[in-house]
Parts: C-alpha cells; structure tokens; sequence
C-alpha cells in the first residue's frame, strides 16, 4: 500500500485537479452531482495523453471500465466500482476479503484531475475529455455504435452503419433492395393461431441512407394486430430529414399511413409498443387480403422520400 500511495501522490502533483474538488466530507456522492454546467459543456482537448498505468488503476476488475465515485476497496487495498460491488455479493473479487464500506478516496481525486479519450475512439471519436463529463459524452456521442437491427432475434452485434449492413446481409440474410418505392406481400396461412410474429427483415438503399421495413404480429390488448414501420439506419436528427408512406388496399378501399422513419436508436419493441406505424387489427387485414379471408395474404406498398 506504501508504494501505491507514493505514486498516487507523484501522479497528483502532475496532474492538478482542474474541474471539481474532493468533497471534505466523506458523504457518498453520485458523479453526476459533482458536474457543472461548465464541465457538461467542456470543449474537447485534442493531443492530450494519459498514461496507460494511471488509466489501469481506474479500471474495475470485474466490468473493466472507468470507475466513478464512489469507488470501494477492500482492506487490502483492491478497488471496485459501485456497479460491481452488488454483483459480487460484497466479496473483493481479487482477494476475495470483505469489501465493506471503506472509500478509496486518493483514487476519486485522482480521477477529478484527468481528462480521458472518449471510450469509442476506435469507432472515430477523437475527443478527449474532463474526466466527469466523459460519461455524459459517451451517452450522446455521435460515433456509439449502432445495436442490430434484426428484429427476428436478440442479436448483439454492434458496429457503425456499414458493417451492421454487411452483417444484416451475410449473417442475417435479409432482403436488400435497392430504390426508394417498394411492394411487399406478407403471408402467413394460418393467422389464427400467431398471436406474435415477425417477419423477414427488408433493408432498402437509397438517397445514400439505409432503411429498414419491419412487419409484426402482436397483441393490443385483447386484439390481435399487425403493425408495419420503418428505422432509419442512422441518428434521430438525420431520420427527421426523411419521410414515408404505407398503404394497403383491395376492392377500391385503402389505409395510408404516413410518418417520420424512427432511428435504429430506439429498438424495433420501442417503436412498435409506442404504436409508431400502420397498424392493422386481424379483421381488417385478412379484409385486405381478398380471398376467402382465412389466410394472410397483405400487400404492403410504399415510398420514401427526403423532405426539402
């Protein structure tokens, strides 16, 4: 512990705290009562290095990222983050001591006084950032990875636009197509008995964006239904520079929906429980679908289109 303790106070006097203070008392405090509206809004600091052994001794052993206050430690002196101390049922997980209630505080100053690469940079981000504002960036930076698209199954495959479309199409295989006008049939012989469904995947290319058409069954209420919408692949502030239209129709009676395509940002569940699409009760889909009416048998068409 002597020898940690002389880094430590090596590593501080080089790097003096420059955004916030230790609190002098030794209440717990969340990290995101010690930001202020000045850090929130930092300007990222370009060609600032950290060393890799100061950033080592921040990082929880057990979840290996960044620690915020409070940060744990054991009566040996290893150190936890406060997500993790739940999980290992107050047990250090290096030397398997009781971790009681024992801060490490020379570690919380030490993270008051670095700035830190944000944590997607090998996705593009080049920013680096006060230590307590790293986080709120994280959560909006515009280089976070995308999740999968693929609705037909939890997958947790994450990248940048174009390898999740590489992904969708090799280990997916989805239908891709290329245009901004489609139409698309969906059938399903035996609709009575499929209360939740989902459909193939279909990916459109156009206007240089990618776009994802999604068909479901599922239950509103007591009703059975089919909703169908659209995913911008990409962020909320550039799907809002689009629109799209879907209709179905037979024997010169039709439905329209028109909206805003939602980013995948927020999951297929999230757009299809908020009622985000055209939606159909099974009556009036198998009425759509002509026939007998006994099979699904619903012709979806559309378009999309960049607004002004």
């Amino acid at each position: 512990m002597a020898s940690i303790s002389l880094f430590l106070d090596d590593v501080l006097r080089e790097n003096k705290p420059e955004v916030i203070d230790l609190p002098q008392n030794e209440h717990v405090l969340e990290a995101n009562e010690l930001v202020n509206d000045s850090v929130q809004h930092a300007v990222p600091k370009q060609n600032v290095t950290v060393a890799s052994n100061v950033r080592e001794l921040l990082e929880c052993p057990v979840c290996l990222n960044a620690m915020y206050p409070p940060i744990h430690q054991c009566s040996n002196g290893h150190t936890l983050c406060s997500g993790c101390k739940p999980r290992v049922q107050d047990k250090c997980p290096t030397c398997r001591h009781e971790l009681g209630n024992i801060r490490c505080l020379a570690l919380e100053k030490l993270a008051a006084s670095l700035d830190l690469p944000c944590k997607y940079q090998g996705f593009g981000c080049m920013g680096v950032y006060p230590y307590y504002s790293k986080l709120k960036h994280e959560s909006q930076c515009s280089f976070r990875p995308y999740n999968c698209p693929y609705a037909g199954s939890e997958c947790s495959v994450i990248g940048d636009i174009p390898s999740l479309v590489a992904h969708l199409k090799d280990d997916h295989k989805v239908d891709m197509h290329n245009g901004s006008t489609f139409n698309h049939r969906y059938v399903k012989s035996n609709p009575h008995e499929v209360e939740n469904a989902t459909w193939m995947l279909t990916v459109f290319s156009c206007y240089g964006q990618y776009f994802c058409l999604h068909f479901e069954a599922f239950q509103l209420g007591m009703a059975p239904v089919y909703i169908a919408f659209l995913r911008f692949m990409g962020d909320d502030t550039e799907a809002k520079n689009y629109s799209y239209s879907l209709e179905v129709g037979t024997n010169g009676r039709k439905m329209v929906w028109q909206g805003v395509p939602r980013s995948i940002r927020d999951s297929h569940r999230k757009v299809r429980d908020t009622y985000d699409g055209l939606i159909l009760q099974r009556r009036m889909a198998l009425f759509f679908s002509g026939g007998d009416r006994k099979e699904l048998k619903l012709r979806v068409t559309g378009r999309i289109w960049k607004e002004q």
